[in-house]
């Protein structure tokens, strides 16, 4: 099965070789809004496009990592269902805990794809060689990022990343195959 690339052959190059992304949560996998439960629980909404590009990836054989300021039991169950294992919760110094994902990995910063969405994001971003962000992050973000979404945060833009790095590890054909007659 032919698929038409909506991408740039620059862009390709540049996402070919990442073997791992790192995600923010707040304002990338959620829309950044934080919900309250009368007894303080936060709560947190994520889209189910994110969920299935992430379970693709995994499938790729590329591996989504978390790095988030905030930790909470909804999020750790979202990212369970995921089988996503490889998360930092109430990490505010970002860069570092990227660099202990990469290292229990034996990756660097080349195979390495980050989208965030505000300044405590920055650390992974500009060291990743792909640099992502939702369409309504940070001014200061969206000027480093590589690859910015045409979806918001929480409304679908990890799957355009995810649909970026399948295309251009050439897995994109062969995982739509397995849902189409």
């Amino acid at each position: 099965m032919a698929v038409v690339s909506p991408y740039a052959a620059e862009l390709l190059q540049r996402a070919h070789a990442v073997k791992v992304v790192f995600f923010d949560v707040d304002g990338v996998l959620t829309d950044g809004g934080l919900l309250y439960s009368e007894t303080g629980e936060t709560l947190k909404r994520f889209h189910t496009l994110d969920g299935h590009g992430l379970k693709m990836l995994q499938k790729a054989g590329i591996t989504p990592a978390v790095v988030t300021g905030r930790d909470s039991a909804p999020l750790r169950k979202r990212l369970q269902a995921l089988g996503i294992s490889h998360a930092h919760f109430g990490t505010e110094d970002k860069g570092p805990a990227a660099q202990s994902t990469l290292a229990d990995l034996g990756l660097d910063w080349s195979q390495a794809a980050a989208m965030g969405d505000d300044w405590p994001d920055l650390p992974m971003m500009c060291r990743a060689a792909l640099a992502c962000a939702p369409a309504n992050a940070h001014p200061e973000v969206l000027a480093r990022a590589h690859f910015v979404t045409t979806r918001q945060g929480g409304q679908g833009a990890v799957r355009e990343l995810c649909d970026l790095l399948l295309t251009a590890s050439g897995h994109y054909p062969a995982l739509l195959s397995a849902y189409t007659p």
